[in-house]
């Protein structure tokens, strides 16, 4: 079944367009609210200062906010690669989750559903590299956790509309916990930054390094977040970085 969008515009947006060339990233956010109708309000009000181009209903539905060319305000202060401030580059997809704060429950399917659909459409228009598909807390490690590690990237992956890595999952989970020396802790960060990540500004390396290996536990080991590289992320992430 066909995509189907419905319009209800929000006023948070830049008046200048930018051309189709510049659109790069896709960004995935949960509202974190736990009513949706309130969502959308606040996504719509004037004083919010917050909107993105789509927002994905618990039932499926979806809902255009801002039109593609314009910049919706959902990335905030970002950095990916060589990029800053995201929401010149990206396009942004709030799906209603309660969140972290709340009861931060699975994503139905109907969402994941009209998700797919909407990546599809999204990659193919844009010509947008599927592994530019990312998460808020990718890109702000330290402000943000959504859409966290409840997300089906993997799911995503197996369509080519998101990354992920290629290992054996019961082989990979035997390095789970095993401990790192202090040159595979260095060469793991290494392939954090090759891979996108970016170091925090004016933040201590011990608290930078804890929230960046957070955001990647809960977009690729999303069964134990708890900032302690061991083996299991080592591996991921060497495996991730030899695809890119």
């Amino acid at each position: 079944m066909a995509l189907k969008i419905t319009n209800n515009y929000s006023p948070n947006f830049n008046v200048n367009k930018r051309s189709k060339q510049n659109i790069k990233f896709i960004i995935l956010h949960y509202t974190g609210m736990k009513k949706e109708n309130l969502a959308i309000d606040r996504l719509c009000n004037n004083n919010s200062n917050v909107s993105s181009h789509y927002f994905i209903k618990k039932n499926g539905d979806v809902i255009r906010l801002v039109p593609d060319l314009y910049q919706a305000w959902h990335a905030g202060k970002s950095k990916w690669k060589k990029f800053k401030s995201l929401n010149k580059y990206s396009i942004g997809v709030e799906i209603q989750n309660s969140g972290h704060n709340n009861l931060y429950e699975n994503f139905t399917i109907k969402q994941t559903s009209s998700l797919k659909k909407l990546l599809k459409f999204l990659l193919r228009n844009y010509k947008i590299n599927y592994k530019n598909v990312l998460g808020h807390s990718d890109i702000s490690p330290n402000r943000k956790k959504d859409p966290g590690e409840k997300f089906p990237w993997e799911f995503l992956s197996e369509n080519k509309l998101a990354q992920w890595h290629s290992l054996n999952k019961h082989k990979l989970k035997q390095n789970r916990y095993k401990g790192l020396t202090i040159k595979e802790k260095k060469e793991f960060l290494i392939n954090l930054y090759r891979f996108g990540y970016n170091k925090i500004e004016k933040m201590k390396k011990s608290q930078n390094n804890k929230f960046l290996i957070k955001s990647f536990q809960r977009r690729f080991r999303q069964e134990i977040v708890n900032g302690i590289v061991d083996k299991e992320c080592l591996l991921i992430i060497k495996d991730l970085t030899s695809k890119r």
